[in-house]
């Protein structure tokens, strides 16, 4: 088995005192969200300078952060590749339907 699938079925099984079901492993990794790691990030903000979406709106991080993990981004993750742009001296602005990150 994959270390990183053992490590998470551990993690489940510390958090649940009387353990886990043997069948409900799956559908609990499926609601566990993908993070994107630091130097993902420091790629995708690479990857839309490269293509010119900058001035970028978070719109344009969500949609780079949805190619990277085929998945929707939460808005957790926007805010974190939102922010290494902006520490980089990129402008990066909320989408006008979007909450303020």
């Amino acid at each position: 088995m994959n270390a990183l699938i053992e490590r998470l079925i551990g993690w489940l099984r510390a958090g649940y005192p009387s353990g886990v079901p043997e069948m409900d492993y799956m559908p609990l990794l499926a609601l566990l969200r993908r993070r994107l790691s630091d130097d993902e990030i420091q790629d995708l903000g690479a990857e839309l300078v490269l293509q010119g979406i900058i001035p970028a709106e978070t719109v344009d991080v969500g949609v780079g952060i949805t190619k990277v993990t085929d998945e929707l981004p939460s808005e957790q993750e926007v805010r974190r590749v939102s922010n290494i742009l902006r520490a980089g001296g990129w402008p990066v602005t909320p989408d006008q339907d979007a909450p303020d990150d």
